[in-house]
């Protein structure tokens, strides 16, 4: 098992240096987001509200529940397994919306990204390694993309509420299909930091119907925190700091853009040709946590994926506690 998870580790970092994609939109398994405690739940909010957009990635919600009971699960059996007790499961539960420039438009925009919503549930569990500084996470994402997934009835209620323009144009919105991807990704502590600066090189890989992609970067912490590598650590009583992530990110599909893999009456999607295979996404970020409560705030950026696109911005919150 060990040879098995170093051969699984060196190729998901040396593979995805080369051939990289973008990651999730909400990164629950990196370093800076860690719940120093097995049990916990957490929830995210993502929308581009806080960069006063409107458009592409509009709104991520996610709901997620961490213990340890989860490794009894069906779909945990499926996840990666280094054969050591340093690993945590949780449980999520995503909704995801996203809609072109325009949305006073009751005609399609072409050369726009369409109107897509995603619903899905994910199991996930991280290995952590402290003495190799190295951490192991796998998730095994289930789900649907279209109507089913009521992105239209969501934003429509929340400019309701923030008494804003309606939404046209979702009845243009990719069709119901099936979302079923399975996820790595690998964490290296770099020799560079210290008791208040972390950095670490990081590479992830997904395969699925929902999207194919690969991805690398870095990201680092400062700032007043416990080790992310130490699952026992002499816990601080209060823990602030700052963060930051890069990533290069080439992707070979993606079901937003251009529609499910088995549904192929969409009334507008991104040609295969137009997606833009290269794509930097950067994001920032405070922490603050207080005992066993954690409160975070970030912004986002990212690259055109698909020709012609816009960069795009968006900001998210988190609120996670821990029992």
């Amino acid at each position: 098992m060990i040879l098995q998870f170093k051969i699984i580790s060196l190729l998901v970092f040396f593979i995805s240096g080369s051939l990289i994609s973008v990651a999730q939109r909400i990164d629950h398994i990196a370093s800076f987001e860690t719940i120093d405690y097995e049990k916990y739940i957490r929830f995210y909010y993502d929308n581009d509200f806080f960069t006063k957009t409107d458009y592409y990635y509009t709104q991520g919600i996610v709901l997620e529940y961490g213990n340890p009971a989860l490794k009894n699960f069906i779909l945990s059996k499926l996840l990666l397994n280094r054969g050591t007790d340093n690993r945590r499961y949780s449980i999520g539960v995503n909704l995801a919306s996203y809609s072109p420039t325009s949305i006073s438009s009751d005609d399609i925009l072409y050369g726009d990204r369409p109107f897509a919503a995603i619903i899905s549930f994910s199991t996930n569990s991280l290995t952590t390694l402290k003495e190799k500084t190295q951490r192991l996470s796998s998730s095994v994402t289930i789900g649907v993309i279209g109507p089913a997934a009521q992105g239209k009835e969501i934003q429509t209620g929340i400019h309701q509420w923030l008494k804003n323009i309606m939404p046209h144009g979702w009845q243009y919105q990719l069709k119901n299909d099936v979302i079923i991807n399975y996820s790595a990704s690998y964490e290296k502590k770099l020799p560079l930091g210290g008791d208040h600066f972390l950095l670490n090189a990081t590479a992830a890989a997904s395969i699925g119907t929902f999207t194919d992609k690969l991805s690398a970067g870095f990201n680092f912490m400062a700032g007043n925190f416990n080790d992310p590598y130490d699952l026992k650590p002499k816990r601080k009583k209060i823990q602030y700091y700052l963060y930051g992530q890069a990533r290069t990110n080439i992707i070979g599909y993606d079901a937003t853009l251009q529609g499910g893999l088995f549904t192929h009456n969409n009334p507008y999607t991104i040609a295969s040709a137009d997606i833009t295979r290269v794509t930097l996404q950067a994001d920032a970020g405070v922490v603050i946590n207080f005992r066993k409560t954690w409160l975070s705030y970030s912004q986002s950026f990212l690259t055109k994926e698909f020709k012609p696109g816009r960069y795009h911005r968006w900001g998210g919150i988190s609120l996670g506690v821990a029992f």
